[in-house]
C-alpha cells in the first residue's frame, strides 16, 4: 500500500482546520487506496493543543488513516534520536536547526519530512493552520485529488491526468516532483492595510525583494505578481497543468512533494522569517523537473494576532527577515537557474552538493544591498505613520543583529544541507515502533 504523509504544522489555535484536514485524510483513503498518516506537529498553547487532540479524536474511524499528533517534546525525542543515529557533528546546533526556539516555517516542514521518511512515506502534502477548502455544491474542494493523481508518476504517464499538457516532451520520462496550487482571499502576506493606506509604499515595500539591480520594470512586475495566490474567483471545474511547475501561483498551504525531492534538500531552517519555507518551489522548477499546476485554491484567512499588539511587531519582523534573506537566496536562485537539468543525476534526481555549494558562497554577498533595504523599509513605514512609526523605532536598534542573522541563516542552510542525507537515513532506520504517536 502506498504511504503518504498529509501534514499541519500549526503554533495557534485551529481545531476546525484539524477537523477539515481530517476529512481530506479520509477522502484521499476512499478515492485513492493510500494509507494517510494525518501528521500534526503541534507547537501551539496546551490549552489549544488539547482541542487539536478533542478533534483528532473526534474524527471518524477511517481504515487507512493513521494520526499522528506530535508536540514539541515528541518532535524533539525523535530528532535526538535520529540526529544520534545519523553520526553527525554538532549534534546540538543541528537539534536548534531542526527545531528552533523561535517560529521557523523551513524547520517546521523540515521536521514533516524526516517523519515521513521514517513513515516510510512516497509524499508530503502540507496545509496550514490559517486556510480552509473551497465548496463546490456544498462540498470540499480537495487539492489531494490532484497529488496524488499525479506526484511520481512518469510525466508522459501523468499527462492522461491532468487537462493541459504543455510539458516539453524532452521532459516526458522525468517523474513529477511538485503538485500544488494558490490560494483566493486575503493576501498571503499580511501588507494589505499597506496598500490601501499608501499604495506608493505599498509598491516601494513589496519591490525590496527584487534581486539587486532589477529594472523598474522587473520591480513593477514583481509588486504586481506578488502575495496576489489565485485571485478571487471561486473553484468552478478542475484545471490542471503538467509543465515546469508554475511557482508563483503554489503556495506552501496547497502543496504536494515527491520524497526525491525532500530527501535530497532541505528548506531553509531560518526563524521568524516569512518565506522560508519556498526554497523547494525554485529547485524543482530551475532543476526542469516536472509538476502540475491546478486551480483548487485553498481559502486564505488571517487569524487576528497577526494585527494587533506583539503579534503585529513579531510578523513585521518577519516580513524584514524576508527581505534580508533575499540578499543571498537570490543569488542561488540565480545559480540554480543556470545549472538547470545539470542539478540532476542520471536517474533524474536532484544532486544536493551543487546547492550547497551555492549557498556557502552566497554568504559571502556584500551587505550594502541590505543596508538600503532596511534604510527604505524605515523611511516607508514612517511615512506610513501609526504604528508602523512605531514598529520603525522598535526595527532600528535591531539592524546589526538581523543583518548578521540574515548571513547566519545561509551558512546554517548550507549546512543542514550536508547533514541531510544522513538525517534522512537515519530517520528511515527508526523501529516502527518508535515512532511517536
Amino acid at each position: 500500500m502506498r504511504d503518504v504523509c498529509l501534514t499541519l504544522p500549526t503554533n495557534r489555535a485551529c481545531a476546525d482546520t484539524v477537523t477539515a484536514i481530517g476529512a481530506e485524510a479520509a477522502h484521499a483513503v476512499r478515492r485513492f487506496g493510500v494509507r494517510v498518516h494525518l501528521l500534526v506537529l503541534d507547537s501551539a498553547a496546551p490549552a489549544d493543543r488539547a482541542r487539536h487532540a478533542e478533534a483528532l479524536a473526534a474524527l471518524p474511524a477511517v481504515e487507512g488513516v493513521v494520526v499522528h499528533h506530535l508536540d514539541e517534546d515528541a518532535q524533539r525525542a525523535f530528532l535526538r534520536e535520529v540526529i544520534d543515529r545519523s553520526g553527525a557533528d554538532r549534534p546540538e546546533r543541528l537539534l536548534d536547526l531542526m527545531l528552533p526556539d523561535a517560529v521557523s516555517y523551513g524547520a517546521c516542514t523540515n521536521r514533516a519530512f524526516l517523519l515521513a521518511a521514517a513513515l516510510g512515506c512516497e509524499s508530503v502534502h502540507r496545509r496550514d493552520s490559517d486556510s480552509r477548502y473551497q465548496l463546490l455544491d456544498g462540498e470540499p474542494v480537495f487539492p489531494i485529488d490532484h497529488e496524488l493523481a499525479t506526484l511520481g508518476l512518469k510525466a508522459a504517464d501523468a499527462a492522461a491526468a491532468v487537462t493541459v499538457d504543455s510539458l516539453d516532451p524532452v521532459h516526458a520520462d522525468k517523474p513529477v516532483a511538485l503538485v500544488g496550487a494558490s490560494f483566493v482571499g486575503e493576501l498571503s502576506v499580511d501588507l494589505g492595510e499597506i496598500r490601501e493606506l499608501d499604495p506608493e509604499v505599498y509598491h516601494d515595500v513589496v519591490a525590496l525583494w527584487a534581486p539587486t539591480g532589477a529594472s523598474e520594470q522587473e520591480r513593477r512586475e514583481l509588486v504586481a505578481e506578488s502575495f496576489t495566490g489565485g485571485g478571487t474567483e471561486p473553484f468552478t471545474a478542475d484545471r490542471a497543468v503538467l509543465d515546469l511547475p508554475d511557482i508563483w501561483h503554489i503556495d506552501m498551504c496547497n502543496i504536494g512533494l515527491h520524497h526525491e525531492v525532500y530527501e535530497r534538500v532541505p528548506l531553509p531552517p531560518a526563524t521568524d522569517t516569512i518565506g522560508s519555507d519556498y526554497f523547494l518551489h525554485h529547485l524543482v522548477r530551475d532543476a526542469t523537473l516536472p509538476g502540475v499546476t491546478h486551480n483548487r485554491h485553498i481559502v486564505n484567512y488571517y487569524t487576528p494576532e497577526r494585527r494587533t499588539g506583539p503579534g503585529f511587531t513579531a510578523y513585521q519582523l518577519r516580513y524584514a527577515k524576508f527581505l534580508l534573506s533575499m540578499l543571498y537566496l537570490h543569488p542561488v536562485y540565480a545559480d540554480l537557474e543556470a545549472a538547470a537539468g545539470a542539478l540532476l543525476d542520471e536517474q533524474h534526481r536532484v544532486r544536493p552538493e551543487p546547492v550547497a555549494e551555492s549557498a556557502r558562497r552566497s554568504a559571502a554577498t556584500d551587505r550594502a544591498e541590505n543596508h538600503r533595504r532596511l534604510a527604505e523599509l524605515d523611511r516607508c513605514y514612517r511615512r506610513l505613520g501609526g504604528r508602523y512609526a512605531e514598529f520603525a523605532d522598535h526595527l532600528a536598534p535591531l539592524r546589526a543583529r538581523l543583518l548578521d542573522e540574515a548571513q547566519t541563516d545561509i551558512e546554517d542552510f548550507a549546512a543542514l544541507i550536508d547533514a541531510w542525507g544522513p538525517l534522512v537515513r537515519a530517520s528511515k532506520a527508526t523501529p516502527a515502533d518508535r515512532l511517536p504517536r
